[in-house]
């Protein structure tokens, strides 16, 4: 179900990529700014990951599609090792998936210079920007679905504040990292387009971000952990995860 939905994720990702920075597409010659562009693919994943999260598997898996977020709550607790291995396998490999079907399925636009497979690379300010960047996001990311789906009134909604964020950080940090906050996500695109360009900053970055937002979350808490390790808990599907208050319960 992980594998199937970052593949999801990763596949809508290089479509609307495609659709908004391709020289050949309509509505890329159409809109000149690239902060509106932005905006329409921030808009356009966020939508993406929010619903992906709200679909019958992704109730089921967690909806976690990030190593990241999978080991931050390995951390806390809230899974166990080797249930955390498989996800982050599945992840990889369904990041890998869904690129390369879109490669095929767009029929080599993917590889243009315009598009790049959607890869995330640092911007114009460099490595170090970008890895600060990264790290910066992937802490607000984590605090959020930590805070928003431990506090009752507001759980049943975290996947739209994921989605939101998406939409924000896609607008307005891209031109600092490419946003990623992901490393699968910025995986399968490297190994599609055979570009490793700074690859430790998106497999680094976003797994330390998370775990000082962990560590934060516990120490507001006073020691308390999250209940379980779902973006989205209020249904009927069946849960892997370790419930309960105590990091390590």
């Amino acid at each position: 179900m992980e594998a199937a939905a970052i593949g999801l994720y990763l596949f809508f990702t290089c479509f609307f990529a495609t659709v908004l920075q391709h020289p050949n597409s309509p509505i890329r010659q159409a809109i000149t700014s690239a902060i509106v562009r932005r905006g329409l693919m921030g808009i356009a994943v966020g939508t993406t990951v929010a619903a992906i999260a709200l679909t019958p598997w992704g109730k089921q898996s967690g909806g976690h599609i990030n190593p990241a977020v999978t080991f931050a709550f390995y951390r806390l607790g809230k899974m166990n090792f080797w249930d955390a291995i498989f996800y982050g396998v599945a992840q990889f490999g369904g990041a890998a998936g869904g690129v390369a079907i879109a490669t095929c399925l767009l029929r080599g636009v993917l590889g243009s210079e315009t598009v790049r497979y959607a890869a995330t690379l640092p911007g114009s300010y460099g490595s170090g920007v970008a890895f600060v960047a990264e790290a910066i996001i992937s802490f607000c990311l984590m605090l959020t679905v930590l805070f928003v789906s431990n506090h009752e009134p507001l759980a049943r909604y975290t996947p739209y504040f994921v989605g939101a964020l998406y939409a924000v950080f896609i607008t307005f940090e891209t031109p600092l990292s490419g946003m990623s906050m992901n490393p699968a996500r910025t995986f399968g695109p490297a190994l599609q387009g055979r570009n490793w360009h700074a690859f430790w900053v998106y497999f680094l970055a976003p797994t330390l971000g998370m775990l000082v937002a962990s560590e934060v979350f516990l120490w507001a808490r006073g020691g308390i952990g999250p209940r379980c390790a779902k973006l989205h808990h209020a249904n009927s599907k069946r849960c892997i995860f370790r419930h309960g208050r105590q990091v390590g319960s």
